[in-house]
């Protein structure tokens, strides 16, 4: 690599080689890897760092996950040297972007058959999740998705679903059945004492309203419990 002599080094001042805007036009956006992505965004560096360099890093301290990286604050962001608050705005902006796509990729009808199907579309609303929430995915007669309604935010430790407030939505969106689904952020899918609990309450609600609950999942990043394919929904 070419050695520097400027304190602040702008893209343009690279060598050919190193330049991940240039290899852009010219290769595509596949040919480029996550660190030189991530380095168009904060282009510029500092002294002895390219803007590749810091984006390196940065992907090191998540393990070169995109899914940590995407669950990184501001301020976090901003602790890395030569990123700045406006630097860690751009990133996070730029996350969020890519999380709505996926969102907005989820079909606005979908059919629910299975647990993975669940899970599938409570992805773009529960994905990178630092803290629990609770959401409920209220069906149809056809089992497919009237709406997908966050109940409750809670801290890094839990949260509380009222299931009155659950079953007063479900009515009022003439729902014929609901899942139930709440996010572990430590990426544990073992269900406590409370949300078994909970759930054999609603179950038994949903019989005698007539609004069954199909299931409940344990939402992680990365996989999920049922508790109607495990056996243990009431």
């Amino acid at each position: 690599m070419s050695s520097y002599s400027s304190e602040h080094l702008n893209i343009k001042e690279w060598a050919e080689e190193d330049r991940p805007r240039e290899k852009l036009l010219l290769k595509g956006k596949a040919a480029l890897s996550d660190a030189e992505l991530l380095g168009i965004l904060i282009a510029s560096g500092i002294q002895k760092l390219t803007a590749v360099d810091i984006a390196k890093l940065i992907l090191q301290s998540v393990n070169g996950d995109l899914n940590q990286l995407a669950r990184l604050t501001v301020k976090e962001l901003a602790k890395f040297k030569g990123i700045g608050e406006a630097k860690a705005i751009t990133i996070v902006s730029a996350l969020e972007l890519g999380r709505r796509r996926k969102e907005a990729e989820t079909p606005k009808r979908p059919r629910i058959t299975s647990s993975n199907d669940a899970y599938q579309v409570l992805k773009p609303y529960m994905l990178d999740l630092a803290h629990e929430e609770f959401w409920v995915i209220l069906l149809n007669r056809a089992n497919q998705v009237i709406r997908c309604q966050c109940i409750s935010s809670g801290g890094v430790a839990g949260t509380v679903a009222d299931p009155k407030l659950i079953f007063k939505l479900a009515l009022e969106n003439l729902a014929s059945a609901m899942i139930l689904s709440h996010n572990h952020p430590s990426g544990n899918t073992a269900p406590s004492q409370a949300d078994k609990d909970l759930t054999k309450k609603m179950v038994e609600a949903g019989k005698f309203l007539d609004m069954p609950v199909l299931d409940h999942l344990i939402f992680t990043d990365k996989t999920y419990l049922s508790f109607a394919d495990e056996g243990i929904l009431s």
